[in-house]
């Protein structure tokens, strides 16, 4: 009805215009171009009655990579992602560094490796809908608010069927779960491995996921998270200067296609950890902070830029972001994780626990120095990502793993349960919804 209306106003002023032009030939101002545009196209307005996150503000969240597959399970990837090269997964070739606590699971996969004892070790699937349920029920019964779920953009093109069919079944499992147990979720992007046709890309896989899952709908998504009114979608891995394979200009062009005239969703831009001073891990280009100003959520990239050592000298930093930010109208989420490990990935014992743990003292340093900053969100890293060893879920501990040929599996302390990072994360978001009694010591169980 409103575009009826429109054009009977446009041919009414078009008419008008005519016999002005008639009545006024001697006038020497021209007439108007009748097909100029002079009204801005209104803002997408949602209707948010029955959502039940309408703001990052206030949250805790994790990254779920949910990119692990199974020999036997319904993704026939075989070992995805547990694998190591050449598709190879056995004692001594893999690409985790953490075993995933599986005493829960409904159902598992017995893997090529053993225990001590002679035992099989079996893992999961993520394709599995009753593995993604357990996650769902672990953060809703530990605090944990919901996660962001990673859709790899080199994965899921066109010419990788496999990958795109792996990554909704995922998904779908994972909305069905967060509505289960009234988790937040979103879906974030990331660019890793990407070429500037697959950042294009990304528009058309995202008005697809909206399409196929009714990702909108208040019904049957009612914690998709909200942000400043619009539904939420990350960006991740621009700025960075690392070689990528697409610019700053190409990430540019895709934030404006995906908001449009109308402003139509949210968008969280994930950036290197020092993306303000645009030195060190980025790229050294002004384009940047006009791309960060376009956006409505900012969040730097910190595995691996500091230890529980240099934390302090690092994270000096996100005072000065976080002015940045309230100047420039951009919301700030800063990242904690609890440790890193890529020894088996690299096939290099040096690596193993680079960044130590330390019974989650330097996980808890990261959250009271983000509440120092002023921070009034978090984003975990990561929910499920044993293959660089930051995951907070269950895992097995120390003397829980299975061997490893000439090399080994990291674990939870031992003298810790393995849930101890998904109870220090819940404390976490407890504090951050504004519960007292926290603060820089870590909190005892």
């Amino acid at each position: 009805m409103r575009i009826q209306c429109n054009q009977f106003f446009n041919s009414t002023l078009f008419v008008c215009v005519v016999l002005l032009g008639a009545a006024c030939s001697k006038d020497s101002k021209p007439a108007p171009d009748p097909d100029e545009e002079t009204s801005e196209i209104p803002e997408t307005v949602y209707d948010e009655t029955g959502c039940l996150y309408t703001s990052y503000t206030g949250l805790v969240m994790a990254g779920y990579q949910g990119w692990f597959a199974a020999e036997g399970d319904d993704s026939n990837r075989g070992w995805y992602h547990y694998q190591g090269p050449n598709s190879t997964f056995k004692p001594g070739v893999t690409n985790i560094d953490f075993w995933p606590d599986v005493t829960e699971y409904t159902k598992t996969y017995k893997s090529p490796f053993q225990y001590a004892d002679g035992s099989d070790a079996y893992l999961y699937s993520p394709y599995d809908e009753a593995s993604v349920d357990l996650h769902f029920k672990w953060m809703k019964e530990y605090g944990l608010d919901g996660v962001h779920m990673q859709r790899f953009v080199a994965e899921i093109k066109p010419s990788n069927p496999a990958g795109k069919r792996h990554f909704n079944q995922v998904l779908a499992n994972a909305l069905k779960a967060a509505k289960k147990y009234e988790r937040a979720i979103s879906v974030m992007y990331d660019l890793s491995g990407s070429s500037s046709a697959d950042v294009a890309y990304l528009e058309e896989d995202w008005n697809e996921l909206q399409q196929t899952f009714d990702l909108f709908n208040n019904f049957e998504h009612p914690t998709y998270l909200r942000h400043n009114g619009k539904p939420l979608v990350t960006i991740w891995g621009v700025g960075f200067n690392d070689n990528r394979q697409y610019s700053i200009s190409d990430v540019s062009r895709l934030v404006d296609r995906l908001k449009g005239p109308s402003n139509k969703v949210s968008i969280m831009l994930g950036v290197p950890y020092y993306w303000r001073t645009l030195d060190r891990d980025t790229e050294n280009d002004p384009a940047l902070l006009e791309l960060v100003k376009k956006v409505d959520i900012v969040l730097p990239w910190a595995v691996g830029r500091y230890d529980n050592d240099s934390y302090n000298n690092a994270a000096g930093t996100m005072v000065t972001d976080l002015m940045w930010c309230k100047q420039n109208g951009v919301d700030y989420v800063p990242l904690v994780f609890p440790g890193f490990s890529w020894g088996n990935m690299h096939n290099d014992p040096s690596q193993y626990n680079s960044i130590p743990r330390l019974k989650g003292d330097f996980l808890w340093k990261q959250v009271a120095g983000t509440k120092g900053a002023g921070a009034a969100s978090l984003y975990v890293a990561m929910f499920d990502e044993v293959d660089e060893g930051t995951a907070i879920f269950k895992c097995a501990r120390e003397n829980e793993v299975p061997l490893n040929g000439s090399l080994q599996f990291m674990g939870i302390e031992q003298d810790l349960p393995s849930d101890h990072y998904l109870w220090l994360t819940g404390q976490a978001a407890n504090w951050f919804h504004g519960e007292s009694g926290y603060g820089s010591t870590k909190p005892d169980r």
